[in-house]
């Protein structure tokens, strides 16, 4: 199984989830989220693959996030839009961001990397 680990390198979360994936023997495929940031595409196939709400695929915490203003106009943009944005930016993307086959995991969440992996 194929895994592809997408981080931003300085990020402290980051930098523990790979801690966490190399002591757990994960083999996985990195890429840094600013230098190959994840296309629209990318992006619709992950959310589907996550089952979760897409504004969990946002970076909340992000100053991006906030310079935008992104909290007021969220609800009012369309998905489309939503992925739009996501695609334009990086740093807007939730990270670090786990993905499998069958799954697609925003943020570092061990007891959820722990059913995927391990």
């Amino acid at each position: 199984m194929s895994i592809l680990f997408v981080e931003y390198p300085k990020c402290s979360t980051c930098k523990k989830a790979k801690k966490w994936l190399d002591e757990h023997q994960v083999a996985y495929e990195d890429r840094h989220i600013v230098e190959q940031n994840p296309t629209k595409a990318e992006l619709k196939d992950w959310h589907a693959r996550s089952g979760l709400p897409l504004k969990r695929f946002f970076n909340t915490s992000g100053m991006k996030y906030r310079e935008l203003e992104l909290k007021d106009k969220l609800p009012g943009m369309s998905e489309e839009e939503q992925y739009e944005l996501l695609a334009s930016d990086g740093m807007l993307v939730k990270r670090p961001l786990l993905v499998g086959e069958d799954f697609a995991i925003p943020g570092f969440k061990e007891a959820e990397w722990i059913k995927r992996t391990v």
